[in-house]
């Protein structure tokens, strides 16, 4: 009897198994395969082999664009990680406390609003806010009698500046998840420790730290792989560029799949990403079953 109840799981997880198959790993297995050719999206594909990841390895604007993707792997996991953690601990164990909270729930939304701002509205409004002659930030710099800046027109400017917008997109996510952990931390933790004289850091050090360990994993895992896919700012704010400063693999493939109709080339480019990322995961729920 439990045998037959428990197959009868398997019908309901039909449809999704059916959706994952037609739409993740039949895509995927077709742009492995075409990973090992040349083609140019028309006529019939010919095969290589492994030159086109013979020439991965000799190209120097993909490492260029991993590079640029480790810089935002800092911009959109880490720093976002650690500011969002003292933010939600201060909302949570200050704010909540002192002035209501409604008033926190108020300040958690505003922190997420640009989460909900679709990129390609957020990738102008900053475009706008950086342009190098009428920009807002130009303007402010000017009242303060500094140089105005080419922010992302200039290569030495433009990845900073791309990392600084990120870290503003992506802040609200954490917070957002970190007060929701928080919830379930016992209140009588946080009165022993305030009897016992400890101050608001060694409180978030000792306890908030320690209790909402699993969504730390969760935010740098699901951040990290925002970050190694991003393609959407990089298309609006840069288009790679100024030379290149601001390549990710992601709009690397895109470039050499419909700019150059490098399809062949474009696909062992996204599948090395895919790899990247299918390792990173890995990585990360190892390190999450062996602290756990």
């Amino acid at each position: 009897m439990p045998r037959s109840r428990s197959g009868g799981y398997w019908v309901f997880l039909l449809p999704s198994a059916v959706l994952f198959t037609a739409v993740i790993v039949v895509p995927f297995l077709m742009n492995v395969g075409l990973g090992f050719t040349r083609w140019q999206g028309i006529g019939d594909p010919s095969w290589i082999g492994l030159d086109n990841y013979a020439r991965l390895l000799a190209d120097e604007r993909f490492w260029t664009s991993f590079r640029n993707n480790v810089a935002l792997i800092v911009a959109m996991a880490i720093v976002p990680t650690a500011i969002g953690l003292v933010l939600a601990a201060t909302l949570f164990d200050y704010v909540g406390k002192k002035f209501g909270p409604r008033t926190a729930g108020m300040l958690r939304a505003a922190y997420y609003l640009p989460q909900v701002l679709p990129v390609a509205v957020a990738g102008i409004v900053w475009g706008w806010i950086m342009h190098p002659r009428f920009g807002a930030l130009n303007e402010l710099l000017g009242l303060l009698g500094m140089e105005p800046r080419n922010w992302l027109g200039d290569p030495d400017w433009a990845l900073p500046s791309v990392m600084v917008i990120m870290v503003w997109f992506q802040i609200g996510y954490p917070v957002v998840i970190f007060m929701a952990g928080l919830q379930r931390v016992d209140p009588a933790l946080y009165e022993a420790a305030e009897m016992d004289g400890a101050s608001w850091w060694r409180r978030f050090w000792h306890i908030t730290l320690p209790q909402i360990r699993p969504e730390i994993y969760v935010v740098l895992l699901t951040c990290t792989i925002a970050a190694l896919k991003v393609f959407g700012p990089i298309f609006v704010l840069t288009r790679g560029g100024p030379g290149g400063a601001t390549l990710v693999p992601s709009y690397f493939s895109y470039q050499n799949f419909f700019e150059k109709a490098n399809v062949g080339y474009g696909s062992a480019i996204a599948t090395v990403l895919t790899l990247m990322i299918i390792m990173v995961t890995a990585l990360f729920l190892r390190i999450q079953d062996r602290d756990s």
